[in-house]
């Protein structure tokens, strides 16, 4: 019984993330936002723009389907087989075009990891799961929903701003900045050295009002943030340095808004001259 209304209320969760993944395909940064993910490398660079909001179509279409009556198995399938496509979308992203970022539920500097394409897996259980169901979501107590709801907002790197660097700034406050100094990871220091000689720091330079803000890692990458002046407002130059390519062409930059997070720039032509 416990199990058939899990799955009965499943059409609500994929429902909702479908929608939100689908308006974020239609922001006023979408066409930037687009050109992040490894759609050039997939369709062109002509068609990205069209692919992209493509997609968030197909995804508002669905939701729309799981969200409404009647109860119908073959929207549950569309949803398995769209979240089938996301899985090997990010799995081939991930190989092949390792510094694209997800272009998922929104605007994200952050290359694709393991969190998202663990999302992208449970997405394709909850669809699964979904297609086993024999009543509608709103027949179902939807408060079940609750854990799986925390868990695709520990796995969404978009999210991150919301709750994780929060947290991280709280420990700071509250732990002392210099306890715990010896570590078998890489150096701020050298991390700050490789950033200052590429590109990347070079085209936002006049644009950084502080040293180095914050940092953290986060798989193959490490992530150095800086306050930052960009078009007459506060915002944050969020710099990615991979753990394992140490050329400075290969550091990665964006200039994010301090409140909504929207990248407001990101250069995609990195000179490598001075």
């Amino acid at each position: 019984m416990f199990a058939q209304q899990v799955a009965a209320a499943q059409p609500l969760l994929i429902g909702l993330l479908l929608l939100w993944s689908s308006y974020s395909k239609f922001g006023k940064d979408s066409a930037e936002q687009a050109k992040r993910t490894a759609l050039p490398r997939l369709v062109g660079e002509e068609r990205t723009a069209t692919a992209y909001r493509a997609v968030g179509v197909v995804e508002a279409v669905i939701a729309l389907a799981l969200l409404a009556p009647p109860v119908a198995t073959v929207e549950a399938i569309a949803a398995v087989a769209l979240a089938t496509g996301f899985t090997g979308y990010l799995v081939y992203a991930k190989i092949v075009v390792p510094e694209a970022s997800c272009g998922c539920l929104g605007a994200s500097a952050k290359p694709i990891g393991q969190r998202a394409i663990a999302r992208a897996l449970l997405l394709l259980a909850t669809a699964v799961a979904a297609a086993t169901a024999s009543t509608g979501w709103w027949s179902a107590g939807v408060l079940i929903l609750i854990p799986e709801a925390a868990l695709f907002v520990v796995l969404s790197a978009e999210l991150d701003r919301y709750w994780l660097l929060p947290l991280r700034r709280l420990r700071l406050r509250i732990t002392h900045p210099l306890s715990g100094t010896a570590s078998d990871g890489v150096p701020l220091a050298a991390t700050q050295r490789r950033l200052i000689l590429s590109p990347a720091y070079r085209a936002v330079n006049g644009l950084l009002r502080s040293d180095i803000h914050d940092y953290w890692d986060d798989e193959d990458w490490r992530f150095v943030s800086y306050t930052a002046w960009y078009d007459g407002k506060p915002a944050t130059a969020v710099f990615a340095v991979p753990h394992h390519d140490s050329t400075p062409e290969s550091v990665r930059v964006a200039v994010v808004d301090e409140t909504s997070g929207q990248t407001l720039y990101r250069p995609t032509v990195l000179a490598t001259a001075g």
